[in-house]
C-alpha cells in the first residue's frame, strides 16, 4: 500500500497528533479529521454494502468511538454505496465508486480519548486500497484561540460580550 500525505497534513507523530491541542492553552473543544482517498481498492467490497457497514462497525471499536447508529444507501446492483456513522464523538464515513475502484472516507472526533487516525487506517487496509491519500486537520478550539488565558480566565460568555464593547 502506498500513502501519500498531503502537505497539508500534520507532520506530527501520531502521539502528537493526540496531543495537538495543548499548544500552552486549555483546549475547549477537541477535534480531529482524518479524511482520504482510496486508490486501487478491491471492487467486489466496494459494492458490498453488508460488509462496508462491518468495516465501518470495527473501524468505530479500534478507533475508540462509541456507535450510535448507520445510515447506508446502495445506489444500484454494482454501483458504488455511502455509509455514514455517527458516533457519540462525531461520525465516520465511506462512500465508493467500484467502478473507479476508488472510495473516499472521513473520520472525525472530537473525543480526546478516541483516534481517529487508527480508524482511517483499519478502513484503507479493510477496503485493499493499494494507494492511500490522507488529510489530517486540527479542528480543536483552544482558549487562546478566544483570546481567554489561563490566569484571569473569563467565561466564554463573559468573553464575548466583552467583544461587543
Amino acid at each position: 500500500m502506498r500513502w501519500v500525505i498531503s502537505s497539508q497534513t500534520l507532520t506530527r507523530n501520531l502521539k502528537e497528533i493526540k496531543t495537538v491541542a495543548m499548544r500552552g492553552s486549555e483546549t475547549l473543544v477537541y477535534g480531529t479529521h482524518i479524511y482520504g482517498n482510496l486508490r486501487r481498492c478491491n471492487r467486489e467490497l466496494l459494492k458490498d454494502e453488508k460488509k462496508l457497514k462491518e468495516i465501518i462497525i470495527k473501524s468505530a471499536e479500534i478507533g475508540n468511538m462509541t456507535l450510535i447508529s448507520i445510515f447506508s444507501h446502495k445506489f444500484g446492483k454494482d454501483c458504488g454505496v455511502s455509509i455514514v456513522a455517527i458516533v457519540a464523538e462525531s461520525h465516520i464515513s465511506i462512500h465508493t465508486w467500484p467502478e473507479y475502484d476508488y472510495a473516499t472516507v472521513d473520520v472525525y472526533s472530537c473525543g480526546a480519548h478516541s483516534c481517529p487516525l487508527l480508524s482511517f487506517m483499519y478502513i484503507a487496509q479493510a477496503l485493499e486500497a493499494k494507494e492511500v491519500e490522507l488529510f489530517i486537520a486540527d479542528r480543536s478550539l483552544h482558549a487562546e484561540d478566544l483570546g481567554i488565558s489561563r490566569k484571569g480566565r473569563l467565561s466564554i460568555a463573559e468573553h464575548l460580550v466583552e467583544d461587543r464593547d
